[in-house]
């Protein structure tokens, strides 16, 4: 590992995406998405204790997730940032160990597979599942950045900021590290969907912490594209990039969903 932070501020990046454990050689971004599913494993695990819901649930959910998850991230990658590439090479699209996950592929990913996983559960409904497992994920992403930044992916665009870093595995230029902002943000966000629910459980609104979540991930991620670095190998209309085009839906349907929230809750009080 060598990060050195020299006279003018700017840090360099050169950290090995791996390491060597006896005759493993496991790197940081598996390590940190597989964290994720752990820690949301627990985390799962103490919501359906404190809601006295059946902990065999969870068992099929982690399932549900993974499947979801990792399905969802990689045809999002594929079919939204390099459609031409992939469609004429379908078999590309199952080799994900040479990398490629997208966030908003993996969002879809996840509500496709929740419905799946809640059907044969009659206590248990799609939104009330939807309000926890956002807290799950908000966390989870804050893994995933940190994993794309060992990683030395998805870095941002050129800066002459005091906290420029130079990836120097991709070149010499310092860079915003936009994985170190989304991280940051994806924390921020989980500690507060978190101890709001904490707060309140069963007396939460119906769908308003995935509103919320919807809201506050997709504006940070749509604010923080402006200085990240366009992944998509087209270029769209105006020259829009993809990530903020794909975020603008999620932010709408999050809108939405709270002012449905807050229209159903006074319904009920009346």
């Amino acid at each position: 590992m060598n990060m050195i932070l020299n006279i003018i501020n700017v840090i360099y990046w050169n950290v090995n995406p791996g390491f060597t454990v006896w005759i493993f050689h496991p790197r940081w971004y598996g390590l940190l998405f597989a964290g994720s599913f752990i820690v949301g494993y627990l985390l799962m695990e103490k919501f359906l204790k404190w809601e006295k819901k059946d902990l065999k649930f969870l068992e099929s959910l982690t399932i549900y997730m993974v499947v979801g998850t990792v399905i969802g991230a990689r045809l999002g990658h594929c079919l939204f940032y390099e459609p031409a590439f992939y469609l004429s090479h379908p078999l590309e699209i199952l080799m994900i160990w040479k990398g490629g996950l997208a966030s908003h592929g993996a969002a879809i990913g996840i509500l496709i597979a929740l419905w799946f996983a809640v059907k044969k559960y009659k206590n248990i409904s799609y939104i009330w599942l939807l309000d926890r497992i956002v807290i799950v994920v908000a966390l989870a992403g804050s893994f995933i950045r940190l994993g794309n930044f060992f990683n030395s992916e998805i870095y941002g665009v050129q800066t002459s900021m005091p906290w420029a870093v130079v990836f120097q595995s991709v070149d010499n230029v310092p860079r915003h590290p936009v994985q170190l902002y989304e991280a940051i943000c994806y924390l921020a966000i989980f500690f507060f969907l978190f101890f709001y629910y904490k707060k309140r459980k069963e007396n939460t609104r119906p769908g308003f912490i995935f509103g919320m979540f919807l809201i506050l991930v997709f504006t940070a991620r749509f604010i923080i594209e402006f200085w990240k670095e366009h992944q998509a190998a087209f270029t769209l209309p105006l020259g829009l990039d993809m990530g903020l085009v794909l975020s603008i839906p999620f932010i709408i349907a999050g809108l939405i969903i709270v002012i449905w929230s807050y229209r159903k809750n006074k319904v009920k009080q009346k």
